[in-house]
């Protein structure tokens, strides 16, 4: 679709501007700004896999693409899905002459849409999700869009997985905080060393089957920890 590719230094400036920014919600926004730019399409959006099992999009320029996405799930069978199994690229150039996915191809067609490019996201660690654009227009995609897509959606899967790692490991930090705020107060109003306001700490979390930090954070804000 786009009249030029995007050269190697649009592809470098895309990479310092994902660097830049913070976290995973606005490293898939800045994809997805760049992803519609650049290809010209009515819309885009990203599916992430969670644990390898867990599918969601976490991003779209509109709420179609998210209902498109859900048709998929509840279906079972969709280019997404195969883009997450198995497949590195899908080209739809009509929904409507198109015989995989009939379900999907149906609720596609009845939104207005025509045409599909979707592209795997994934690192050499682990498949991330998939980039997928799609256009009212039938035959707005082609192997040389595919080509570009491919290319982007290696930049795009490195910065996500940073990103992922980075607000992962901030939420550990974050809870580790909590915990170590709790013991504080327990060791200040009940005279306990460390390891013993630790150990009131983890026994209220077992007993409630309460994550730790979560327990940790209520007695934080009322001072006072679950009944029992």
């Amino acid at each position: 679709m786009p009249d030029t590719a995007p050269d190697a230094e649009a592809f470098a400036r895309l990479a310092l501007d994902l660097h830049d920014v913070d976290g995973l919600d606005e490293t898939v926004e800045r994809i997805l700004e760049f992803t519609v730019k650049t290809f010209g399409c009515g819309y885009a959006g990203v599916i992430l896999v969670h644990g390898g099992a867990r599918v969601e999009t976490v991003a779209a320029t509109d709420p179609v693409v998210t209902g498109l996405d859900a048709v998929q799930l509840e279906a079972g069978e969709g280019p997404d899905l195969e883009l997450i199994a198995d497949r590195h690229e899908v080209i739809i150039r009509d929904v409507r002459e198109e015989s995989r996915w009939p379900r999907w191809c149906e609720a596609v067609a009845d939104a207005g849409i025509r045409s599909m490019l979707g592209s795997r996201l994934y690192t050499s660690q682990q498949v991330i999700g998939s980039l997928n654009l799609y256009d009212p227009e039938p035959g707005a995609f082609d192997e040389a869009d595919a080509d570009v897509a491919h290319m982007l959606a290696r930049h795009a899967a490195v910065a996500m997985q940073h990103a992922r790692g980075d607000e992962h490991l901030r939420k550990a930090v974050d809870a580790r905080n909590l915990v170590g705020q709790a013991q504080g107060i327990l060791m200040e109003r009940f005279d306990l060393d460390a390891d013993r306001a630790f150990e009131v700490l983890r026994r209220y979390s077992q007993h409630h089957n309460t994550k730790l930090h979560l327990v940790a954070q209520q007695l934080i804000d009322s001072r006072t920890l679950p009944e029992g």
